[in-house]
């Protein structure tokens, strides 16, 4: 793994690097190093504001990360005017690069700090929608008990992990925690999370795969009852209808599932 001395070494060149580049207008620090909470483990989170298009500048400096830093492998996220191009260096160091348009170039979320130029006023992020995540929650649940059915073993094992997913982010939503890749969990209480340890699975057998996929419906249950009363009783036969070992899940007795 990469030491904290070779991490700042990187992060200031990359910074003297964006001071000379003449297309590079703005540069800022986002998430952990932008609020002073960066630990032995932080990666470098680098955002570019870039003049007369982003296509030069990402070649330029994708040639810079290979040549200068033996960059191993980068993949891009494209969002909203900007592209996040994402770089493996050398023991493990991840360096994540938003190369933004001048006019998309400012702060969308609290983990912000300018280095230079000047940042626009935008938008912030938008959090998880939760009607779709509770969508997306008994929609997971129902297809593991029909994986379960058709002895699809990894397949089931997968809704199961994803509606867990699910129930994290609900949570997170109705206590004001970061819902956004599980990044509020740890600071979730036992009374939520201890009950979550049960939906992990062990074997992708369907006794164990039943279990797991009770748990899970049992804590999703519990976390509609908490957010949304009225829908969690309107759901909770369905649901429990999921994780009777003595259905054959959705239609009649014997029938193959649907989908």
């Amino acid at each position: 793994m990469f030491s904290v001395e070779e991490r700042d070494r990187v992060r200031a060149c990359l910074l003297a690097f964006a001071e000379a580049d003449t297309a590079v207008v703005g540069a800022a620090f986002t998430g952990s190093h932008a609020v002073g909470d960066a630990d032995r483990w932080s990666d470098i989170d680098l955002v570019l504001g870039v003049r007369h298009g982003l296509a030069p500048t990402l070649s330029r400096w994708t040639a810079y990360l290979y040549d200068e830093f033996g960059a191993l492998h980068h993949w891009d996220l494209p969002a909203d005017g900007r592209i996040v191009r994402v770089f493996l260096l050398p023991r493990w160091l991840e360096l994540d690069i938003t190369f933004a348009e001048e006019a998309a170039f400012g702060a969308r979320g609290p983990q912000w700090r300018t280095l230079f130029g000047r940042p626009r006023s935008l938008e912030p992020f938008g959090s998880p929608d939760v009607g779709t995540l509770i969508g997306l929650a008994w929609h997971h649940a129902l297809h593991a008990r029909v994986c379960i059915e058709r002895g699809r073993g990894w397949q089931a094992a997968h809704w199961i992990g994803a509606l867990r997913d699910h129930v994290i982010s609900l949570a997170c939503l109705r206590l004001g925690h970061p819902a956004h890749y599980a990044k509020g969990a740890h600071l979730l209480p036992g009374a939520v999370t201890a009950p979550l340890e049960a939906t992990l699975v062990r074997t992708v057998t369907g006794p164990e795969l039943r279990r797991a996929l009770a748990a899970a419906v049992s804590a999703l249950t519990d976390e509609l009852g908490r957010s949304d009363p009225a829908l969690a009783g309107r759901l909770q036969g369905m649901l429990t209808e999921l994780t009777d070992a003595d259905s054959s899940g959705p239609g009649e007795p014997g029938q193959k599932p649907p989908g």
